[in-house]
This record gives structure tokens, sequence and C-alpha cells, in this order.
């Protein structure tokens, strides 16, 4: 991945031409005005575009609080070893879009031999379309009308335009149908029949019922059955013995799924799915073996990965390869110390994610330096709206300190910014703004 250099001004990105994305179109957000529409950044960036901006060699100093950052050298770190893992493990990655809905991002991935880009609902797909994404697969089923005819509209006027949905019942089978005859469409639309799990999220519930919808879509014209796939995620939340049976259990099911429909395809090769950032080892020692099939793992949050969650259960952090490094920050500026073991600090739930893991208190800047409070009982004990609340730091995070906060689930962080700085070193003493990356929620 190329950073944006202050001489550029380009947005967080390659500027070369990759496949599978319009990079002119990407390249043109170092165009865009800054104004108050973009929290991120200070008064002084009124006005200046973003290659102006950039051109001025911003620091972190620079920059207002509350903040969420990006690491250079960590999102560097993780693009090359998530495709380098694929590659040797000999899986295809479409990694989920919805994690980040940064286009300069899924550029960078694209680039990196992505097969795709993995998308959750109509507005992402229509981002996607906007700056020029060509695969795109769809970890839903898309039933909206409207939606539909539009979809019937993209395939047929742009043949290289590859896009698959999935199904999981006879009923979606048969409204997508009907919506997709109504638009006069053209192009039938690739599926993939979603398997699921007891109390797991979507999907049929048993090979059986997912034999049926199969059934279903060769018979509808507009639909072309192109393979498999489900999340496994739902199913578990942890690495433990139990959790990770769960998921074996499942992806076997999986694999006996697309044995029952091997010879029934409607495509060349058809596609087997599933991985989040979670499993994806075991999705590649269950699935891999399926040599009839192209599989395709859909890890997404790999790329910022995190300070909780992911850091405990990632396949990276349990042995299986590289570790992944936390690209994603957190900095908020103590505004109150009321109590002598209390700061209030000026981010909270509109800023920060907090459905995996409340923050994790890093570092301290002050005027006279950074501390480290590694080591210290220093700990996030609640947020509100627009506070956190930081307990067992004591005197170590006066009124008027920065404190950095490692952060958990970046699925729920990027949605809070419409743009997000990308530091040179987070770990540096004055790191510098090297890049803006814009996202689309």
């Amino acid at each position: 991945m190329n950073h944006t250099q202050a001489s550029s001004g380009t947005t967080y990105a390659s500027s070369s031409t990759g496949p599978g994305i319009d990079a002119a179109k990407v390249a043109a957000l170092a165009e865009e005005t800054l104004d108050w529409r973009f929290k991120a950044l200070p008064a002084a960036a009124q006005g200046l575009t973003v290659r102006e901006y950039l051109a001025g060699r911003p620091a972190l100093a620079d920059l207002g609080t509350p903040l969420l950052t990006l690491d250079a050298g960590a999102l560097d770190h993780n693009l090359s070893t998530m495709a380098r893992w694929c590659a040797e493990a000999g899986v295809a990655l479409a990694p989920h879009g919805k994690t980040t809905m940064a286009p300069a991002l899924w550029q960078a991935q694209i680039e990196a031999g992505s097969h795709g880009i993995t998308l959750a609902n109509l507005p992402q797909l229509r981002v996607a379309r906007a700056f020029g994404v060509d695969r795109i697969q769809l970890a839903n089923t898309l039933l909206d009308p409207a939606g539909l005819g539009w979809l019937a509209a993209e395939l047929d006027t742009d043949p290289g335009f590859a896009f698959t949905s999935w199904v999981d019942s006879a009923d979606s089978v048969r409204l997508m149908d009907h919506a997709l005859r109504a638009a006069g469409a053209r192009r039938p639309v690739e599926v993939l029949v979603e398997l699921g799990g007891p109390a797991g999220r979507t999907g049929a519930r048993t090979v059986a019922e997912a034999v049926q919808v199969a059934e279903a879509v060769l018979a509808a014209p507009t639909l072309h059955l192109a393979g498999v796939g489900g999340y496994e995620g739902a199913l578990a939340h942890d690495a433990g013995e139990q959790a990770l049976a769960t998921v074996r259990a499942y992806l076997r099911r999986l694999a006996e799924l697309h044995r029952a429909l091997t010879g029934r395809y409607e495509s060349p090769r058809p596609l087997v799915t599933a991985g989040g950032s979670a499993y994806f080892d075991t999705v590649v020692e269950e699935l891999k073996p399926l040599d009839d099939a192209l599989v395709v793992i859909r890890a997404g949050a790999y790329l910022a990965h995190d300070d909780g969650f992911y850091r405990g259960i990632s396949p990276l952090a349990r042995g299986d390869g590289t570790p992944l490094r936390p690209a994603l920050h957190g900095w908020a500026r103590v505004v109150s110390h009321p109590e002598p073991d209390l700061s209030l600090l000026d981010a909270g739930k509109r800023d920060l994610p907090f459905d995996e893991g409340m923050p994790e208190p890093q570092r301290v800047r002050t005027a006279s330096g950074v501390r480290s409070l590694a080591g210290t009982e220093a700990r996030i004990r609640q947020l509100n709206d627009q506070h956190a609340f930081l307990v067992g730091a004591g005197e170590q995070a006066p009124v008027g300190a920065v404190v950095r906060l490692g952060l958990s689930h970046p699925c729920t962080a990027f949605d809070k910014w419409t743009t997000i700085p990308v530091l040179d070193d987070a770990d540096s003493a004055e790191p510098r703004v090297v890049g803006l990356v814009r996202t689309y929620f």
C-alpha cells in the first residue's frame, strides 16, 4: 500500500490503476474541499483541499479531540500479511467492505490481490458502484424491488460487472425472480445458497432445506446457481474448544451442501464462501479440500485489526502466522478531574466503538511528554454519549492531557467518522498526518 505523501496530496491508496475499482475516482478524493462536515479536522483546514492540507504536513498535535486515527505502518503490515496468508493457503479473499466503507482502502485491498469486495446491503452496493468496483459479493439477500431494478440495470449496462447475492428460502427466490422479471432484467443474477445454523443468523437451517432452495433457483430464469455460502461467526464468539467445534461442524455441513449440488451449478467454477475475521483458518482447513470450487473468505476487520475482540480471537493471534497489528486508535482529552480517581474524557459513544469492549487507555500525552499507562490499573469504566469515565490513572491523567485509547471492534469504529487521519507512526513522540481516509456510511 502506498502512503499519501504531503507533496502529492493524494488519498491513502495507491495512485496506480488497479483491477476492479476506478482509481481515478479514488484519486479525485484528494481534491475534496475540507470544511465543518469533517469532525476529525481542525478549523485551520477549512477551505483547503485534501491535497493542500496534507502538503502542510500537519501533526497529531494540530488535531482536536475527540479523534480517531489509523496507523500507516500497521495498515501496510496487515494488508500484506493477510494477502500473503491467503496466497499460501490457496484461497481467495473478498474482504468485507462494510467494515471501513472507504474506497481508498478497498482499492488497496484489491491491488494487493483481493478477489473482490463483499458488502452487506443496497446502500453499500451503490457506494461501491459509484467508485467502479466491478466484483461484488452481497453477503445478504436483496429483496427490495427498486433495488433489484437498479441492480438489473447495472448488470445489463456493464458486462464487466460480476455480482453474486445470497438466498436462503424459496420465498426469497420467488420475490427476486418476480422483481427482476418486472425490471426486464437481461442478465441472470448469480446467487449463492446460504446455509445457517440453529440460533444463528440467516440461512437455511438444514442441508436438505438448502438443497430445496437451490432447486428453486434452478427453476428461476432470472437467477443462476453459482455456489454456496454462509457465516460461521454468528454461531460462536470465542476461540474456546466448544466454539471451534461448533464452527467446524457448521463448515462440514456447508461442504456437504456443496457436494450435494455438484453437477447442478450454473457457473463454470462454483464459489464456496465463509470466513469472517475470527475463524478463517478453520474455514481453510474444512473447505480447501473442495478443489472443484473457488473457496472465498470474507474477513474485513483484519486491515484495521484492534486492541480488543479481534486481538484475542484472530487466527493470526492464536499462532497461525504473523500476528496482525492494531491500526485504530482513539484520542480523547481530559476535560474534568472531579474525583481523585476519576477523569472525564471528551470522547464517548458517538466517537468510539463499545459493543465488543470498552476502549483501552494506553498512553497519556501532556506538555511534558508521553507517558505509558501499561502496567497501571487505568481503565475506561463506562461511556456516555460524549464522555468516557477513566479510572485507575489518578494524577497521571490531569486536566488537559490527551489519552490514547486502544479500541475494540473496527466494524463499529469507522462508521462514526467521515474522514479519518492516517498517522505515519502512532507510537512516535510527534506523529504526522500522511493521509485522510474518506468513508461513506
